[in-house]
């Protein structure tokens, strides 16, 4: 039972590797600007491919202030209110929060999604994929947290179509058919949608503006540790401004995270799907907390098109997959428990990406392997372990005569043999460094325990890099205790 994660990526009209070294400016601190012209140029106002390090919480939000200014085209308004669980009355009053989006120029043909494999997909889930199927404009998204409405006792899609109907109702739109949903929360219980309707959604509404997206990011949060943005600029002053919520149940197949992504560029409908797609997997879809994948993950991208001039597709693609990455790398950050962020670097894998990526989510994901890197315990033959599973189960195939590996840049195997000698000091001192503690609200910094795998010679062409954590006590306790 977990929160899940809704990717909803939101062009107005108009994301890289998931981290590099970090731009400095005078004061010492990496710069708060990145912007995606492909030359490397800056810009303030934008986040750089990897964030400054950060002291504390208060220090955390008031970066993320300046870098959460929204494109043109858009308001968000979020509200709180409470609800009684018919599943669990003793709970008694729960809070629950929503957020809408609203694009305030009128609706757009322009717009994407992609949604969770899940066979057992939320019922916003299941209407968004009718308004996709049917080319129904959008006008505007609603966004609930504590209840996911998957599977629940009533009629599920009823409710988050009474939810869509006091949106249109409350902004006078024409139909329902405009507005797409989206619930994170417990599975099974039903969707307090007469709340929502009558109370928490007029309130959102009343709420609305256009100048940062910084409280909608905060609003759509469940255990999640902190509010994730990441923001870039267009050399033709389009805005691309994404947010995401996800801390647990993060295992991607197709999306897994409430995010979205605004811009005001004037991007057509069939190459936002195109793109939206390809930054996914390469993105969420390469990232996992605890390889448990969500019933509610959706990934939406829609454009405003208040800015007319022409967009560069090259610098468009780059700042979307920037966003995407930096997104994934912030969810699996304040993962639920986490402490350490592992990054797998693959590199000549022998197969396909796909059959790479499932390599990468094994080791990310191996419960002997994580424990071990949250207690900065270089235990290498659990690493080797879990790649050697891998590889003899789904891809014996595969050629790992010339495989080497390496953690914190230093080889420790290669020739079919471990490299260890004096090796154990060095190793435990990297994961120390990339250590962050297990319940910190705000990211002190974007340090990673780095892990190579490289077939070498005997390999094929295929790289990529997965992102996973750790698994403390931490995690163990959120999750004994979700639902309350």
């Amino acid at each position: 039972m977990k929160f899940h994660l809704t990717v909803c990526l939101l062009l107005a009209s108009q994301a890289v590797a998931f981290s590099s070294s970090p731009s400095f400016v005078g004061n010492g601190r990496a710069s708060a600007s990145s912007k995606t012209h492909l030359d490397g140029a800056v810009q303030d106002g934008d986040t750089p491919d990897t964030l400054p390090d950060f002291k504390d919480v208060d220090d955390y939000l008031q970066y993320m202030s300046t870098v959460s200014a929204m494109p043109k085209g858009f308001a968000t308004g979020t509200a709180s209110g409470t609800f009684i669980s018919t599943e669990a009355p003793g709970l008694g009053k729960l809070p629950i929060k929503g957020t809408v989006i609203h694009l305030t120029e009128g609706p757009t043909d322009n717009w994407a999604a992609v949604f969770t494999s899940n066979r057992f997909p939320g019922a916003p889930v299941k209407v968004g994929r009718k308004r996709l199927a049917n080319g129904n404009p959008l006008q505007a998204l609603v966004i609930n947290n504590k209840v996911s409405n998957v599977c629940s006792g009533g009629d599920g899609e009823a409710d988050a179509e009474l939810v869509c109907q006091s949106v249109a109702d409350a902004l006078g739109l024409d139909s329902a058919d405009s507005v797409l949903p989206s619930s994170t929360g417990v599975i099974g219980w039903k969707l307090p949608a007469k709340e929502l309707a009558a109370d928490v959604v007029p309130q959102a509404i009343q709420n609305l503006q256009s100048e940062s997206v910084l409280d909608a990011a905060k609003a759509i949060m469940t255990t999640d540790r902190f509010p994730k943005v990441r923001s870039r600029t267009l050399s033709n002053g389009a805005r691309v401004v994404g947010i995401a919520k996800g801390a647990g149940m993060i295992e991607p197949n197709m999306a897994t995270m409430l995010a979205y992504i605004l811009t005001d560029a004037t991007v057509p409908k069939a190459d936002l799907q195109r793109l939206l797609r390809a930054a996914v997997d390469e993105s969420f879809n390469a990232m996992s907390v605890d390889g448990d994948e969500s019933t509610s993950d959706t990934a939406v991208l829609v454009a405003s098109n208040q800015i007319s001039e022409d967009v560069d597709m090259a610098e468009f693609e780059s700042a979307l997959f920037d966003i995407c990455k930096g997104l994934a790398a912030d969810i699996v950050r304040n993962g639920e428990g986490t402490s350490h962020v592992m990054r797998v670097a693959i590199t000549n894998f022998p197969g396909e990406m796909k059959q790479a990526r499932y390599l990468g989510r094994h080791i990310v994901n191996s419960p002997l392997f994580k424990c071990a890197v949250a207690g900065n315990d270089p235990n290498t033959g659990r690493l080797a372990g879990a790649i050697g599973s891998y590889m003899g189960k789904f891809y014996p195939e595969g050629d790992v005569s010339t495989m080497s590996l390496t953690l914190g840049g230093r080889t420790i195997f290669e020739n079919g043999k471990f490299v260890l000698d004096g090796a154990e000091d060095e190793l435990s001192a990297h994961m120390k460094l990339a250590e962050y503690g297990d319940s910190i609200d705000y990211p002190p910094h974007q340090k990673f325990v780095e892990i190579g795998v490289d077939f070498g010679s005997a390999g094929g062409t295929t790289d990529i890099t997965v992102l996973g954590s750790d698994l403390t006590g931490e995690y163990v306790v959120v999750n004994a205790d979700y639902r309350s």
